[in-house]
């Protein structure tokens, strides 16, 4: 029986159908628990995360016993992998698992943004009535959009953005333009530069990495055009959220949502506190019901089958 250590929430019948095969320490409170996390992992076979447990090389050498990390999400750069490898520690994200709600996010948050026509309740409910203001919202159907990432999300959100019309381009450093997932989706490969210019609506799906970080800074917005939005679900990094707050403030970029931060949550004073046009989340694009459950599904059989060969293989 191995010892699964589980740091951050998991759907609970996942969780249940580990404790029937193991022994099971589930915490959700031990990512704002350092010391006893590193505790906790001391004898663990197994440790389970989303993004917030910071998987770094000191945590990995305080459990010897480690065999595989469970990534309740894609995102990977919370985890050491390249620490987590040396030491022949499988490191197992639920690819795909959560793509369904990013798009849905990234759709919704597209809409509301371009219509500018759903935070009006308060004003109506008071007796106001600005119908000229809000009939001036635009339509995604004639809409282009950007998808700088072209992995699984990003493609399932090209083919949700063709469904209501809009014509979808796409940048990805890994992914050469001679691909023919552009050709099969639709979707027309074009440079970083190109797609910045050209969008109505810019959604970020890469990971972050010295190459993209602050990769949407002041000069990058400063590309785009003055009635596109900017959604990113991506890492927080990516986007300077001080440029992107200016730019707002200065009416050159018209809207954008922001599910993930630099620092999360989000420090009180932030730049983007009073910025205008802007939707605020907390890191939940990917995070519904029943992508908790795909998620925490996935990993929870993953994990277990990593235990069983380790078993297998030391039996």
């Amino acid at each position: 029986m191995a010892r699964i250590i589980i740091s951050e929430f998991m759907d609970r019948e996942a969780v249940a159908a580990l404790t029937a095969r193991h022994d099971v320490v589930y915490d959700a409170s031990l990512v704002d628990a350092r010391d006893a996390l590193v505790a906790a992992v001391h004898d663990a076979d197994a440790l389970i995360v989303r993004n917030r447990t910071q998987v770094d090389a000191a945590l990995l050498a305080a459990a010897p016993a480690l065999t595989v990390v469970g990534r309740l999400g894609v995102g990977l750069d919370n985890i050491d992998v390249a620490a987590a490898k040396a030491r022949g520690i499988k490191v197992i994200p639920a690819t795909g698992a959560n793509a369904q709600a990013v798009a849905e996010y990234v759709m919704t948050t597209a809409l509301m943004l371009r219509r500018g026509a759903y935070l009006a309740t308060a004003a109506v409910a008071a007796g106001h009535w600005p119908r000229a203001k809000l009939s001036e919202g635009r339509e995604l159907g004639v809409a282009c959009m950007g998808v700088v990432g072209f992995g699984g999300i990003g493609q399932l959100t090209a083919r949700f953005a063709q469904v209501l019309g809009m014509r979808v381009i796409a940048h990805d450093t890994m992914i050469a333009a001679s691909d023919p997932r552009y050709a099969e989706g639709g979707v027309v490969p074009v440079l970083l530069e190109q797609l910045f210019a050209d969008a109505d609506v810019v959604t970020l799906h890469v990971p972050l990495s010295k190459a993209t970080r602050n990769l949407v800074d002041a000069k990058r917005l400063s590309t785009m055009k003055k009635d596109a939005v900017l959604i990113n679900t991506a890492r927080g990094g990516v986007v300077d959220e001080a440029a992107l707050a200016a730019a707002l403030r200065a009416g050159t970029l018209a809207g954008a949502a922001l599910d993930v931060f630099a620092d999360e949550p989000l420090p009180v004073g932030s730049p983007l506190a009073d910025a205008p046009n802007l939707i605020l989340t907390p890191h939940i694009a990917g995070v519904t019901a029943e992508s908790n459950v795909r998620v925490s599904s996935m990993i929870a059989e993953r994990v277990a089958a990593v235990l069983a060969s380790a078993c297998d293989t030391q039996g």
